[in-house]
């Protein structure tokens, strides 16, 4: 079935990947009713700290606070708690963490979340889409890529965790093995006919819906577009497409 428009604009999520609070800002005025979500990540969050999360979340955006997450269990619960604390939608963990730091994280946003409040979804980072097999070869991690990734993500539900953040090319094995609602979160989006970047695993809008991405996260394309919001509009029919 294809998607409509409103149900594209839920799953795409943009990265605000800038250390300029006034470009933030500036391109969630431009993007919003446009983009589901809005994803801080490591270079925003280190130079603006958590302020720029609660000046977002409360101006009523979703924001998935991708900070990776990776640590000792004790340390991991205490930042899952803070996450949660600061109203963000989803935020991450990565899978290599092992077992019990997954389900310290699970736990630390159910204890950081407020009463009555909407828990954050907690999601596992499988493997960066900048590595590929010749990658983990040198980190000696065995096989394929899609071979590493699904297994991480078994582990990851059986943790607890809500989802995992994946690249396209594993979308399918991962779906037919991990049904929903156990969220694949896909980074590395494209537009067709845009150039990859320092991504490697990466696919279409079109491709990536149709495999059973539920959140499509896109950043160059949209944000250093000559005029962002068009950009995202291509993006979202892209999108209806492969639905």
């Amino acid at each position: 079935m294809a998607l409509s428009w409103d149900q594209a604009v839920a799953k795409l999520v943009v990265a605000l990947d800038t250390a300029d609070a006034s470009q933030v800002h500036g391109l969630v005025r431009t993007l919003t009713g446009r983009v589901g979500c809005f994803k801080v990540g490591l270079e925003a969050f280190t130079s603006l700290g958590p302020t720029i999360v609660e000046q977002l979340v409360a101006q009523g955006a979703r924001v998935f606070l991708d900070l990776k997450l990776h640590d000792i269990p004790h340390t991991v619960e205490r930042a899952a708690a803070a996450c949660a604390r600061l109203g963000v939608f989803m935020f991450n963990v990565h899978v290599a963490g092992g077992r019990q730091m997954l389900a310290a994280a699970r736990a630390g946003a159910e204890a950081g979340t407020p009463p009555g409040a909407f828990r954050p979804l907690v999601l596992g980072v499988t493997l960066l889409t900048s590595l590929d097999e010749h990658a983990l070869r040198e980190l000696e991690i065995p096989g394929p890529p899609a071979s590493t990734v699904l297994r991480w993500a078994r582990l990851a539900r059986e943790a607890g965790l809500d989802g995992v953040v994946c690249s396209a090319q594993e979308l399918a094995p991962l779906r037919a093995s991990l049904p929903r609602p156990f969220l694949l979160v896909t980074p590395g989006i494209r537009p067709a006919g845009s150039a990859p970047g320092d991504q490697k695993r990466t696919a279409t809008p079109a491709a990536a819906v149709a495999a059973g991405a539920d959140y499509l996260v896109v950043g160059r394309p949209i944000t250093e577009a000559e005029d962002p919001a068009r950009a995202a509009e291509g993006v979202l029919r892209e999108m209806m497409e492969g639905g």
